[in-house]
């Protein structure tokens, strides 16, 4: 009588693992009555590293603390997404390459897109990309999915979504850019894919491939004139303390994407990627909104000259004349296809 008495004793916390398994069906009852699962049923998160070079105030980087914020919300401690900005890995090749090992799971190449992945080049040709509609359609659409496919394919990656760091605009120091005639001689920083160098040498300037980490210093010293950005990445980077001038001439977009080391996407269940997917969906919409809201003049002016800055308005479509007469025949035919379903592109 004493061992049924026991088995029939309410489960307390000092209980084994051995005797929950033994207590038979009754003690099972009064387990899901007291609504404490046994120690064996418990399951432990899966963790899941998120790297980008930057967090907020850099537009990707807030867009980025949201997914992973909304993702542990909504997958109920399933998932714990940590997001690393700026904190875990400095470099866009460094993030990539631990995504692409497996021992990050999902990272951003930020502005190194062309970098990492010479399929996106295409996009970056100045001028080929007209405005955000058009980019967002061929993004969301076919030109994104096939994208998608050959990374997976090519580099094991899975893209959870693509956005931008918005249209490049000058900004420099001595005087502003608004014709291509005013672009002559100046010493312009860019970044260190080929494509770069060949818009601002071919709309007139002299490119001074440089990493981001000597621009500051550089611009101060005079070893440069200026450089281009998008209007939110000037503010974020408080480019307002080493220039007078923000020149508003659309000349590159400036794609990229936030991918997932593709065993880590295998390896969730349906459910999870589809709640991975929407939140990414969620995530990019909030990023461009963030990107297009101050890419106007109007905007533009509100937001950077209350700093210091002068904000003027370039001739796009002078520029845009010459990047095709001199830019864009090289690119089309490295490209091909590509170059010309863009080219071609409605939104």
């Amino acid at each position: 009588m004493t061992n049924i008495k026991n088995s029939l004793r309410p489960i307390g916390p000092q209980m084994s693992r051995r005797r929950i398994l033994t207590s038979g069906s009754a003690g099972m009852a009064a387990i899901l009555a007291s609504g404490r699962a046994p120690v064996y049923a418990q399951t432990t998160s899966k963790k899941m590293d998120f790297a980008n070079i930057l967090g907020a105030p850099d537009v990707g980087g807030i867009a980025m603390e949201f997914f992973a914020k909304e993702m542990n919300e909504r997958s109920k401690g399933e998932l714990d997404v940590r997001f690393h900005g700026g904190t875990l890995l400095a470099k866009e090749m460094e993030i990539m390459n631990a995504v692409k090992s497996g021992n990050v799971a999902i990272g951003s190449p930020a502005g190194a897109a062309a970098t990492v992945f010479p399929e996106m080049g295409a996009l970056l040709v100045p001028y080929l990309i007209k405005d955000y509609a058009q980019a967002y359609a061929m993004m969301n659409g076919k030109i994104g999915d096939t994208l998608d496919k050959a990374f997976q394919e090519k580099y094991k990656l899975k893209v959870l979504y693509f956005f931008d760091y918005g249209f490049r605009h000058f900004w420099t120091n001595g005087s502003a850019i608004v014709e291509p005639k005013d672009l002559r001689g100046k010493k312009i920083r860019v970044q260190l894919a080929k494509v770069f160098s060949d818009t601002i040498n071919g709309l007139g300037g002299n490119a001074v491939p440089m990493a981001w980490g000597e621009v500051v210093s550089a611009a101060k010293q005079g070893v440069i004139d200026g450089g281009d950005l998008p209007v939110a990445n000037i503010d974020a980077l408080k480019i307002y303390e080493v220039a007078k001038f923000c020149s508003l001439t659309y000349h590159n977009y400036g794609p990229t994407c936030v991918v997932m080391n593709l065993e880590s996407w295998n390896g969730l269940k349906p459910e999870q990627q589809k709640l991975f997917l929407d939140v990414s969906r969620e995530a990019q919409g909030k990023v461009r909104n963030l990107i297009e809201s101050v890419d106007n003049l109007e905007s533009a002016k509100k937001l950077l000259e209350p700093k210091g800055m002068t904000v003027v308005q370039g001739n796009v479509e002078a520029f845009r004349k010459i990047a095709q007469e001199k830019i864009w025949p090289a690119y089309k035919t490295q490209f091909g296809a590509l170059f010309e379903e863009i080219a071609n592109f409605k939104a």
